[in-house]
């Protein structure tokens, strides 16, 4: 089995996410460990390379020659974030620049589909494993032909969980810092590796059973959060209210260490 809808509309974005992830990928790959050309942003440590720019750039061109009428959202501006279109596109080209940039082998493709402010289509792909993580609303989380399902796991102390620093790390005493201290004596492991679109996907196939972070923006997350919930998990902001579509502060985990995790996090 794999990954179909019965609607029409849904499944050719879909179908549409893919090709273009695939493209994007094929950069990515192409140009993995080559000499790049870097650039800061808002930090010397926020990222941005030529792969990033025209992995965006194939990609609206891509949506716009086919679902001109859609809006777009994407990190490095590209497209337009027409109000009031009933379908919205939500992409990073190049989740986790800063590894892509130092030949660390985490990055990834995010593409995520509003429909009438609504989730409905997520896919995240990893070029270097070939790895395509996808959602459709009300038809699962899948990776390939393997249906996704989160962890079983139900102890903080036996979890493996995730987390991020923002880019404002350097100068902000809002860090994460404290976040990190409470659960890194608690849990059985964190790990940090700089994907936020992967490290959602990996919870949602039970890779880890946790994911925290806060001071994302919605490319960040607008795939991932749907691949997560299609897998049986659970996504809420730190206070356990609905998850911020903005990215702000998430905490996505296999529904079963959610509240212990919470709990912790409140320390």
């Amino acid at each position: 089995m794999s990954l179909s809808t019965q609607d029409p509309e849904l499944a050719e974005l879909l179908e549409i996410a893919r090709s273009l992830a695939a493209r994007a990928g094929a950069i990515q790959r192409d140009r993995y460990e080559t000499h790049l050309s870097i650039e800061t942003k808002s930090a010397t440590i926020d990222l941005v390379t030529e792969v990033d720019r025209a992995c965006e750039v194939l990609i609206v061109e891509g949506i716009q020659a086919l679902r001109p009428g859609d809006a777009i959202l994407a990190e490095e501006g590209h497209g337009g974030d027409t109000a009031g279109a009933a379908i919205r596109w939500i992409i990073d080209p190049l989740d986790g620049t800063t590894n892509f940039a130092h030949g660390f082998p985490r990055f990834c493709v995010s593409i995520g589909i509003e429909r009438d402010g609504e989730r409905v289509v997520g896919i995240v792909y990893d070029p270097l494993l070939d790895e395509r993580f996808e959602a459709v609303r009300g038809a699962g989380a899948w990776l390939g032909p393997r249906r996704l399902r989160v962890s079983h796991e139900d102890q903080l102390g036996r979890a493996l969980v995730a987390t991020g620093f923002a880019y404002d790390v350097h100068q902000s005493d809002d860090d994460n810092l404290d976040h990190f201290r409470s659960v890194v004596k608690s849990a059985r492991g964190i790990r940090r590796d700089g994907s936020a679109a992967l490290d959602l996907c990996y919870v949602a196939a039970g890779r880890l059973d946790g994911y925290w972070e806060q001071k994302l923006h919605p490319w960040d997350v607008a795939a991932g959060y749907l691949i997560v919930d299609e897998a049986g998990g659970r996504t809420t902001d730190l206070a356990g209210g609905p998850a911020d579509r903005s990215g702000r502060e998430l905490l996505a985990t296999n529904g079963r260490i959610h509240d212990a995790l919470l709990a912790t996090l409140a320390r």
